[in-house]
């Protein structure tokens, strides 16, 4: 079914306009040096500020369809990567790690498909077309280089940009609730793919040997500091008026509930893998 019969009233916008601010960025990181040992540096990345990205880009519009525009940018980020990493030969073969992956990269490249054909297909005027990621983010990340920097390093920090991305990508689902309150059958699909999303978010928190849930806004033993934009927000307590931390104290507080993520929140974390 074309879910844009739903929304057919609505306007059509673009997707992340602007992208210079994520390039211009990446002069942060020749300082680091072409020869940067990345075992110096939790992968590579000391730290970075989300503030330079924020002033120019332009978020989707407040519509149905933009959020179902910033969905589809989300799932086509998680699809290549899961699809890299398995190609790559990083991801341990023929155990459970190997066979969880290849079920979530099935999952994303099932989402992108469904979005797809909700915006109409791929010659719509509502449809986006793929940005170019690059999962290094101009060298500081090496997820995918099994020869290179060794095949433990790189499983890593493929393991904790999958933790990133799908962290992200339940927030950024329920921030866009509110766009998406117009239009009820669009909002129960994009209800039944948050909750996936929490699974996968889970169980990869799970394989790096974490809790299934965020506490407060601690993105987790040895995450990049660049990931923590996807974890702010994540330390409130009150939810509709009651201060969840004084019954459960302020860490089980937190972990009782998962915050929203601005679109604004969520274009900024993304755009610095997009090229």
């Amino acid at each position: 079914m074309n879910i844009l019969t739903f929304i057919e009233s609505f306007a059509n916008e673009s997707l992340m306009q602007t992208k210079g601010s994520r390039r211009e960025s990446l002069g942060q990181f020749s300082q680091l040096g072409k020869n940067l040992a990345l075992a110096s540096i939790p992968f590579g990345l000391s730290s970075l500020a989300n503030s330079a990205y924020a002033a120019d880009i332009t978020p989707t519009p407040k519509t149905p369809i933009g959020a179902l525009q910033l969905a589809l940018t989300l799932e086509y980020l998680e699809k290549e990567f899961y699809i890299m990493g398995l190609e790559s030969g990083v991801i341990p073969t023929g155990g459970r790690e190997e066979k969880v992956f290849m079920q979530i990269s099935n999952h994303e490249t099932d989402h992108v498909t469904f979005l797809i054909n909700g915006l109409g297909g791929a010659g719509s005027p509502n449809f986006v077309a793929k940005p170019t990621f690059d999962f290094t983010v101009g060298g500081a990340f090496d997820p995918f280089n099994a020869t290179g920097i060794g095949k433990t390093a790189a499983y890593k920090q493929f393991l904790a940009l999958a933790q990133a991305f799908e962290d992200t990508g339940v927030r950024a689902y329920k921030g866009q609730a509110v766009n998406l309150i117009s239009a009820p059958d669009l909002l129960t699909a994009a209800l039944q793919i948050h909750s996936v999303e929490a699974r996968h978010a889970s169980e990869v928190r799970r394989l790096r040997g974490l809790k299934g849930w965020i506490t407060l806004n601690e993105r987790g033993a040895e995450m990049p500091a660049a990931t923590q934009a996807v974890y702010d927000g994540e330390q409130l307590t009150v939810q509709a008026g009651f201060n969840t931390a004084a019954l459960f104290g302020a860490a089980a507080g937190s972990e009782s509930y998962d915050e929203p993520l601005t679109t604004q929140e969520t274009v900024t974390i993304a755009n610095l893998f997009i090229v």
